[in-house]
């Protein structure tokens, strides 16, 4: 846990203003994102600190593949059904605000803006999927 860390605190619901989303996983919390790029915008976040996602080994696999199982279990919740018209991944350093590891979780993707389609470009120089 690191005080410093807004991801810890909200995993920890020491941030008032952030609603956590429910969440099957008691090692991960889902909350929405507070800049979102498209309709649903979701953040998938491990309640333990870690750094971002330059420091994934192949040991994090199981866990990556749970971040984004329980982002699709949120936008099934919040009447999302087409999986195919989602796009998910990771901000890569600099370009990553916050230094704990998280999940975007947007869609529709096809309704991205023209700023979130930069944003959010899959496999680019600063987001990977």
């Amino acid at each position: 846990y690191d005080g410093k860390c807004v991801f810890c605190r909200i995993a920890r619901r020491e941030e008032p203003g952030t609603a956590l989303l429910p969440c099957e996983d008691k090692d991960l919390v889902c909350f929405r994102d507070i800049k979102p790029g498209a309709p649903h915008h979701y953040l998938v976040v491990p309640v333990k600190h870690m750094g971002n996602c330059k420091t994934l080994k192949t040991e994090h696999i199981p866990l990556v593949k749970r971040m984004m199982e329980v982002g699709k279990a949120v936008l099934q919740k919040n009447n999302f059904s087409d999986l195919n018209d989602v796009r998910m991944g990771f901000h890569w350093p600099p370009f990553c605000s916050i230094a704990h590891l998280h999940l975007h979780v947007l869609a529709p993707a096809s309704q991205l803006g023209f700023l979130s389609r930069i944003y959010y470009r899959i496999n680019s120089y600063w987001f990977i999927t």
